[in-house]
């Protein structure tokens, strides 16, 4: 994985970085596993503006991503690593011994030809999905359940790994990308490896239009708005704006949003680092 920058002929190519591009090998997406993507300019059900600052885009089509891993103890060979624009990690096409292809996130140095397995009879290599009760400690690992069955949940985007450091009773302990250390069940499913595409933090846009084709719109900020619009608008001239807040008046510095009571707590050893 590497990056490209680019010669700045046009004032818009000046600052770009982006992927070389250069583990690709498939070009044209399997169409069996294609849905087509609705857009929803950021409105609901009613037509009405929920979501500010999303809109445009290019057109998509959505990739079905095997989350689950659920083939257990069939051989599936790699076809073809490809670029998927609704995430920022490369993408395999796998094919099953019985025929059946799928997607999955691409672990780092995946290559096309290479033999994945997932379940009981799986060994720690690259690409291959086992149970946390079997993975040895100390191993790197992304696409990590919560739940047992529901599919993977953390670590999933580019470059992003966990590391399974112990196990207790039936929980193992994980340290997460953010650096927050948790227990998880040891009936759920982790793959080992790193996601691909680790440079995804070095690129740069160049441009406010990549932003656009991406399907954002410009983000207002809330000194420069009316008070009505905003808690921080309003005043003559450039006014401060008063403390940090949302735009429904909850303080955004150090004020903390997270329900005490949540369900979840119990399992964070340690949370992430401020």
């Amino acid at each position: 994985m590497a990056v490209r920058k680019i010669k700045p002929a046009t004032p818009g190519q000046r600052n770009k970085i982006i992927s070389a591009f250069d583990t690709i090998t498939g070009t044209k997406p399997e169409k069996s596993l294609l849905h087509p993507v609705k857009k929803s300019g950021g409105r609901n059900v009613s037509g009405r503006r929920t979501m500010r600052y999303i809109g445009g885009g290019h057109k998509r089509m959505y990739r079905v991503i095997d989350f689950l891993r659920d083939k257990d103890g069939i051989n599936a060979t790699v076809r073809s690593i490809e670029y998927d624009p609704n995430r920022s990690a490369r993408i395999a096409l796998v094919v099953y011994e019985d025929g059946d292809k799928r997607y999955i996130v691409a672990p780092a140095g995946l290559q096309v030809g290479h033999k994945i397995v997932s379940g009981k009879d799986a060994t720690p290599e690259v690409g291959n999905t086992m149970f946390l009760s079997d993975i040895p400690l100390g191993t790197i690992v992304h696409n990590i359940e919560l739940k047992p069955g529901k599919g993977a949940a953390l670590a999933r985007s580019a470059g992003t790994y966990a590391q399974v450091s112990a196990r207790e009773g039936k929980y193992a302990i994980i340290k997460l990308p953010s650096g927050e250390t948790r227990m998880v069940l040891t009936a759920c499913r982790a793959t080992i490896g790193t996601v691909s595409n680790p440079d995804h933090n070095l690129e740069k846009s160049g441009k406010a239009g990549r932003s656009r084709w991406q399907g954002r719109r410009p983000r207002v900020r809330g000194v420069v708005m009316n008070p009505v619009d905003h808690p921080m608008g309003g005043g003559e001239g450039r006014a401060s704006g008063g403390h940090p807040r949302s735009r429904k008046g909850l303080p955004a510095k150090g004020y903390k949003t997270r329900n005490r009571k949540k369900y979840s707590t119990k399992h964070i050893l340690e949370r992430r680092k401020k």
